[in-house]
């Protein structure tokens, strides 16, 4: 039983994991272009990740401030969400 529970907790995991990629993709992509606007099916994946990954990042960004250095800001929250994640997606691992 503690293995089907670990399973579905480690699915899970993996799917906020990926979606963390997904949005860092189109952070990227909107940093670097401006101008780009998600068509089709690419709207929905980016509504799919920032729903997922919002409500987590905003809790940690309330935690870690964003570090500023003059113009350039770095986000140390999506690393830190990562970086959990990463941790508790191992630890739940060992369990399965």
């Amino acid at each position: 039983m503690l293995s089907l529970i670990a399973s579905v907790v480690y699915f899970a995991l993996y799917v906020f994991l990926v979606a963390m990629w997904v949005r860092f993709a189109f952070d990227w992509v909107r940093v670097l272009s401006r101008t780009f606007q998600p068509k089709g099916p690419l709207v929905v994946i980016a509504e799919l990740a920032y729903s997922l990954t919002d409500r987590p990042l905003s809790m940690v960004r309330r935690v870690i401030p964003t570090i500023r250095f003059g113009g350039a800001a770095i986000d140390l929250g999506w690393s830190a969400l990562l970086l959990v994640t990463l941790v508790v997606l191992s630890i739940v691992d060992g369990y399965r």
